[in-house]
């Protein structure tokens, strides 16, 4: 009889070692999910931007930087996009002139663990800029509104986190910019409400 009752205490306590271990797994299972499926959301509310431009603004710039004024007119283009990539041409107005300038375009690459970001540079003749396809990947943290990418060089040349910020509120806004640690160092910021109703050209090097 004692062996019978210390066999079935054996069993009870085997089998309920093995069901917390089931559900620790499984916890860290859905954590995984969960982390997964907001980078994925995040990819999917951008690509839901697809074929439409919307117009922006600076938002942010450091003392000393005077790549834009502020009161240039600024677009981005959702202007290519597949399952597991989006290409986004940023136009920048050129004051003074009827130009603008086409040389930029974000590309988002989505894969099985995270987002990529890349920077293509063009010059108006369609050739590669000096400086192009820098960019990084997601860190962890990332939510279905808010990605932020490492940029290693330049996070290893400063001694803290270097990198760019990406916040995407459908209907609302789409903001690009860079950090510096946790802080924005340059931004802009585009009105998702409307998009326009003149698609611009393609961007230079581009079909």
């Amino acid at each position: 009889m004692k062996k019978i009752v210390l066999l079935l205490l054996i069993t009870s306590l085997f089998l309920s070692c093995s069901e917390q271990e089931e559900n620790e797994l499984t916890t860290e299972s859905e954590i995984i999910k969960t982390e997964a499926a907001e980078f994925i959301q995040f990819f999917d509310a951008l690509a839901e931007q697809c074929g439409n431009a919307y117009p922006g603004g600076l938002t942010l710039e450091p003392p000393g930087d005077d790549m834009l004024t502020g009161t240039e007119r600024l677009i981005v283009h959702f202007r290519e996009c597949d399952e597991n990539q989006l290409k986004l041409p940023f136009h920048i107005e050129i004051e003074g002139s009827e130009d603008w300038d086409r040389s930029r375009t974000w590309i988002f690459t989505r894969h099985e663990d995270g987002l990529e970001i890349r920077h293509d540079h063009r010059k108006p003749d369609g050739s590669d800029d000096e400086v192009t396809m820098y960019g990084g990947f997601s860190v962890d943290g990332g939510t279905q509104l808010r990605q932020e990418f490492k940029s290693i060089p330049r996070t290893e040349e400063m001694g803290y986190f270097r990198g760019w910020r990406i916040e995407i509120v459908p209907g609302e806004r789409y903001t690009y910019g860079t950090i510096r640690d946790t802080t924005w160092s340059w931004r802009v910021d585009f009105d998702l409400t409307e998009p326009l109703t003149e698609l611009p050209p393609a961007p230079w090097g581009h079909e």
